[in-house]
């Protein structure tokens, strides 16, 4: 006789908002498994409408406390592509530390604080501070240089006050500059290569699971694409296909799903994966060497089809962001900080702007009229990208997880864990709300 098992977990634990997971299985056949988002939809898109052009990026920053420096440049892109504002060099070279500093931060809270416990046995990390004590004080000071550097190229990580379309309202002086780049030397780099020596150790941890689907990041010839870059979709076997930021929606076709206050999201396949995966997967040659040669330590040959191992990529990015960092800092220190003028509007009508936020490709568009205030605007958030491909992996673990005889808790962490290596940040995707009158 089969198996029968119940799961339900209403709100995963150690990711950010409420996803819950729902599985019946009645004498070994799968009678449901699902995927749910349950959050209150969020209205953003409407609290830009109305809204001078020197306001959106102050409010969209605010759709995420984690990824608010990727919220507000994506934001200030999509603005300056509208109304024409240029940009200088000095100001691209600060957004792109920038976003290694998010980078940084997000992914060390991520992979040390959320998804670790799970590889040593643990509910949370804090059972894992007597025995683990000294590399938990590492990754807190990886946390904190993350944070400390985002914050002074930003203002402060979380709702930036400096970027601002056309530049930065206020820069970093050229001592605070050269005071961080010797604390990556100082504090960062040893903490980073003893932490992933612990990595290394528990790289054989991550389950095993293989569902090929369609990996969609930004690419770029010149570099590891998190800023700047085209849209580019990779298939399993290899097909990749280019699309303008501009054209965004031709890629994203969000629709809605009843499973699902968050939008899903489709593109050559049913579903496509965004995140840290999907930028491996589009960019690898473009990675740091010392990051390639990470990557190339720890397994990854080829088009990677294990989302468990998003969090190990997510390793490897770190440690590309930081040997960036070094390089972007060197080239600004030797050429000074120059004060310098926003660039201003010079025409009107839609743009769009798009970065890699730690969890994904993130997509904003506005469209100003000619005074430069907002008639509307369009945010397409990593995570709800990611919900259609969760549910169809859920699909295909399920069955395997039954076919291996596991319990109904190994089942259950097996699927939390999935959930996890997304690093989903549910409540950010929440764009959707279904009313029905019952009279």
């Amino acid at each position: 006789m089969g198996k029968n098992m119940h799961i339900d977990v209403h709100h995963v634990t150690r990711v950010e908002g409420h996803g819950n997971i729902v599985v019946n299985v009645t004498n070994g056949t799968v009678d449901q498994c699902e995927w749910r988002v349950p959050e209150a939809p969020r209205f953003f898109e409407s609290m830009v409408r109305g809204r001078h052009y020197t306001e959106v990026a102050r409010i969209t920053s605010r759709i995420c406390g984690i990824c608010s420096i990727g919220h507000s440049l994506a934001s200030v892109k999509a603005t300056e592509d509208a109304l024409g504002i240029p940009l200088s060099a000095q100001s691209l070279t600060l957004r792109r530390l920038a976003k290694h500093a998010e980078n940084i931060d997000s992914h060390i809270v991520h992979v040390l604080f959320l998804v670790a416990p799970d590889l040593l046995g643990a509910p949370s990390v804090f059972p894992l501070v007597p025995t683990h004590g000294d590399v938990i004080r590492r990754a807190l000071r990886l946390k904190r240089f993350g944070h400390e550097f985002g914050s002074l190229l930003c203002g402060r990580t979380t709702h930036p006050t400096r970027i601002v379309p056309g530049g930065f309202a206020e820069l970093p002086t050229l001592d605070e500059l050269k005071t961080i780049r010797s604390r990556i030397d100082k504090e960062l780099v040893p903490d980073l290569a003893a932490i992933l020596e612990v990595i290394a150790s528990l790289a054989g941890k991550f389950p095993v699971f293989q569902r090929p689907t369609e990996y969609l990041a930004l690419h770029s010839d010149e570099e590891y694409a998190l800023y700047d870059g085209d849209v580019q979709s990779v298939l399993p076997d290899g097909t990749k296909q280019v699309y303008k930021v501009r054209d965004y929606r031709q890629c994203t076709n969000e629709y809605v799903d009843a499973r699902s206050t968050a939008k899903y999201a489709r593109n050559k396949l049913a579903s496509y994966m965004a995140g840290a995966l999907a930028r491996f997967n589009n960019n690898y040659e473009q990675l740091h060497p010392v990051a390639r040669k990470l990557a190339d330590g720890l397994g990854f040959q080829g088009l990677c089809f294990n989302p468990y191992l998003n969090s190990a990529v997510q390793v490897v990015e770190t440690v590309h962001s930081v040997h960036e960092s070094i390089r972007l800092l060197d080239e600004l220190i030797a050429g000074g900080v120059q004060d310098e003028p926003l660039g201003q509007p010079t025409r009107f009508g839609p743009g769009s702007g798009a970065v890699e936020v730690p969890r994904g490709i993130l997509f904003h568009h506005y469209s100003y009229d000619k005074d430069f205030m907002c008639l509307g605007g369009d945010c397409v958030i990593p995570t709800n990208q990611n919900h259609a491909n969760i549910q169809l992996d859920f699909e295909k673990l399920v069955p395997e997880l039954l076919a291996a005889d596991k319990t109904e808790k190994e089942m259950e962490l097996g699927l939390e864990m999935l959930v996890r290596a997304y690093d989903p940040c549910i409540s950010c995707s929440t764009h959707y709300l279904d009313v029905r009158f019952v009279r």
